[in-house]
């Protein structure tokens, strides 16, 4: 007589932890969904990241200490090449840090959570920053998860591709992190 192990789990309350051959790939409109889901965050921790910056360098400017021969701030930071860039850069660092984070930490941005998806390597080597990084780059802003219309069985992005990645969609189960290991 032959034991079900997921089956006798399942009986004793114990969850196992989900496994890729389970789950299919998520298509086009789910990812889409996602990353809309993603992007409003995304927005979200922009605007928090300028405001702390900003804060920040109006105080600078208020002592005297930034932009003296300018009376107003605003007039300071639009002529400032240098300070623009500072703040452009500061929010582009947090919203990639967003990204970055979530993959890293669960391999589950807020808007992959909500609909059900995670990130899974398709080979045996370990997810690394390098890996994340050249996902994020190649995503080309999201342009690049179009590929996935081009390929409807196979449903990878370019960034799948490039970074050896693929986007399952969980069951609602399998979408709770205490099931993970």
């Amino acid at each position: 007589m032959a034991i079900n192990i997921d089956y006798m789990n399942k009986l004793m309350g114990k969850k196992h932890p989900p496994k890729q051959r389970d789950y299919p790939r998520a298509g086009f409109m789910r990812r889409i969904a996602a990353m809309i889901y993603d992007s409003l965050v995304a927005i979200a921790v922009g605007m928090c990241a300028g405001l702390i910056i900003l804060v920040a360098l109006t105080i600078l400017h208020a002592r005297g200490l930034i932009g003296q021969h300018i009376e107003h701030f605003s007039d300071f930071l639009s002529q400032s090449l240098v300070f623009m860039t500072l703040v452009q850069v500061w929010v582009a660092g947090w919203i990639i840090l967003f990204f970055l984070w979530f993959w890293a930490k669960g391999g589950q941005t807020i808007g992959m959570r909500a609909w059900r998806m995670r990130m899974f390597s398709t080979t045996d080597t370990p997810m690394t920053m390098g890996r994340l990084w050249l996902r994020l780059l190649c995503s080309l802003g999201g342009l690049g998860t179009i590929l996935v219309l081009f390929q409807p069985k196979q449903k990878q992005s370019l960034q799948d591709l490039v970074a050896q990645t693929e986007i399952l969609v969980l069951t609602e189960s399998a979408n709770d992190h205490k099931s993970w290991r």
